[in-house]
């Protein structure tokens, strides 16, 4: 069926403006963002297909590489760019809002809560660092260093720096494991100790690393695994 075949109040593009974004499912704001169909097939078809090719998720369409994305029958260049920046303002947008949110942060479950949108699914190791001040309200977060599939390098002196600058009191760490499993390498511990010796020689606490994996995360503070709740 051609977009124009449906109901006016039906086609995405008028069902936004009727009854407003939240109205619409995922295929229909692809839709709006893919523009037309092609070949015969009407944009909803396309954007129906890449949502199933995603397993339904957005958060696997986000993560899906542009030549992936290219590779879908109706979906070029041009589109696939349009589709990954879009999905990416999102990311920053919720990112956004999680530095703006007041709550203290003082235990690994909040910060597997608040890291996993966006460790979760990525197919190379991030390292990412929280700043807190003395409330342990959340100031500052950001991607330090992007590694490989089995290890990133935790640059111990940008984080000193930025800890400085942001005169924040406690410092959290965290990385994901695409392995699939939580537990530290000694790579990983032996960095954390260099880091936290940096920290403490300027007064600032380094009060966790937390290390993601998809269901699960380890907490050197805590020393066990602690599942998503």
């Amino acid at each position: 069926m051609k977009i124009k075949d449906l109901c006016p109040d039906e086609r995405p593009r008028e069902k936004m403006r009727l009854r407003g974004a939240k109205a619409l499912s995922n295929a229909d704001l692809l839709a709006i963002l893919l523009g037309s169909g092609t070949g015969g097939r009407s944009v909803i078809d396309v954007a129906q297909e890449l949502m199933v090719s995603a397993g339904g998720r957005l958060s696997l369409l986000g993560a899906m590489p542009l030549e992936k994305l290219v590779s879908h029958k109706g979906v070029g260049e041009a589109r696939a760019v349009t589709i990954a920046a879009a999905l990416e303002l999102g990311r920053r947008s919720f990112e956004e809002l999680a530095v703006v949110d007041k709550r203290s942060i003082t235990s690994p479950d909040i910060v597997y809560q608040l890291m996993l949108p966006q460790l979760k699914n990525l197919d190379h190791e991030e390292c990412w660092v929280l700043y807190l001040n003395r409330a342990n309200f959340l100031i500052g977060k950001e991607m330090i260093t992007s590694g490989s599939l089995e290890s990133t390098l935790i640059d111990t002196g940008r984080i000193l720096r930025k800890a400085i600058e942001k005169q924040c009191s406690y410092v959290i760490l965290v990385h994901n494991h695409p392995s699939g499993s939580p537990r530290p390498g000694q790579a990983d511990i032996h960095q954390t100790d260099v880091l936290r010796k940096a920290l403490a020689a300027v007064g600032i606490h380094l009060a966790d690393h937390v290390v993601v994996a998809e269901d699960s995360f380890y907490s050197f503070s805590e020393e066990r695994l602690g599942k998503a709740r």
